[in-house]
């Protein structure tokens, strides 16, 4: 379908189902369209909506959005009875108790949230990998944690960089709660006259790159960070590019380690497995979010094959009238040639 005004969709949302604020919903729509804060962007947009600097999007009178294809995969069928609706907030029109999905976007795209006394923070993965699980799964239902590990080996962030060891791993997925060390990826790079500099291509997640910069920038200054000369940003649209030259005689692999310690280069990300399951909050491991993504779809195939039956039912009734009429059509022609009304 053809882009619409990011101010039209909010509106509507706004007017239709969300009784909140315009910024919030706003928000939510940029924040959908990010590839570096989506794992698979759920909202295809035209304009500006941020950047990985913290820079804000365009305001909504500017952008336009429309959804993509993998969105569009989590309203399939949703026109055939699959999932239950109930009355918006006045009452006007229903909204869906939950979407007939068939992408594992809890998974995928992970989710943050606080709510009253409880926090989550489920970390993006893979599609490819959690698709592996899911059939796995589907194929075995004893399959263990461990075994689910073998083709869905940990999170896949959309920034990149790499996961420091499996033990926060393993413990997020058996307890439903562990903390992880992500790390950004720094190559050396060497030019024509022999001198190093350090290029920073991939960062932790959620880590602000023109922050990281500044706070490289302010170490310099005090010395905590002595072996560079000069920080810059080289990014452009194809890719990340931050460039850091090491000063003659020193050693890149301590100033690799020196940025690990002491700026966000490195981060700890702290996993929460906590989700709805029939309306109530729990904390889960791995294997029980993907059983429960089965079983979701196993419910939404049922209602769906259950509703294209019924319609098929209700035009073979028709189809069946018909050839009957089609059999005796001299009688059929009779009786409505001889008929005074037309309700006769």
């Amino acid at each position: 379908k053809p882009f619409k005004k990011s101010a039209r969709i909010v509106g509507e949302v706004m007017g239709k189902y969300h009784p909140h604020g315009d910024a919030a919903i706003y928000e939510s729509i940029a924040r959908m369209t990010q590839e570096f804060s989506l794992r698979y962007p759920l909202i295809d947009g035209q304009g500006n909506f941020g950047s990985i600097d913290g820079d804000p999007p365009a305001a909504m009178r500017y952008t336009e959005a429309r959804l993509t294809p993998i969105a569009m995969e989590m309203l399939a069928d949703i026109d055939k009875d699959t999932v239950d609706f109930m009355p918006n907030f006045d009452e006007s029109l229903l909204e869906p108790v939950v979407l007939p999905s068939c992408v594992p976007n809890l998974l995928i795209n992970g989710s943050s949230g606080i709510a009253v006394g409880m926090a989550t923070n489920i970390p993006p993965h893979n599609l490819g990998e959690v698709v592996d699980a899911l059939t796995g799964l589907l194929n075995n239902p004893e399959m263990s944690i461990e075994d689910i590990m073998k083709v869905l080996p940990g999170p896949d962030f959309p920034t990149g960089a790499t996961i420091c060891g499996r033990d926060g791993i393993r413990n997020a997925y058996t307890t439903g709660k562990g903390i992880i060390t992500v790390r950004g990826c720094v190559e050396v790079e060497e030019d024509s006259k022999g001198r190093e500099s350090l290029v920073i291509k991939e960062l932790p997640y959620e880590v602000n790159k023109a922050r990281l910069v500044e706070q490289i920038a302010n170490l310099m200054g005090v010395n905590k960070i002595s072996g560079i000369s000069e920080v810059r940003d080289e990014s452009d649209k194809e890719g990340m590019r931050v460039v850091l030259e090491v000063k003659r005689g020193e050693n890149a692999d301590i100033i690799i380690n020196q940025l690990f310690k002491y700026t966000q280069l490195q981060t700890s990300f702290g996993i929460i497995n906590l989700a709805l399951t029939n309306q109530q909050p729990k904390l889960l491991n791995i294997k029980q979010l993907l059983q429960f993504f089965l079983d979701h779809r196993k419910e939404i195939v049922l209602r769906r094959a259950a509703y294209d039956l019924r319609k098929a039912e209700e035009r073979d009734h028709i189809v069946s009238g018909l050839i009957i009429a089609l059999d005796n059509l001299d009688k059929v022609i009779k009786l409505i040639r001889e008929s005074k009304t037309v309700d006769e």
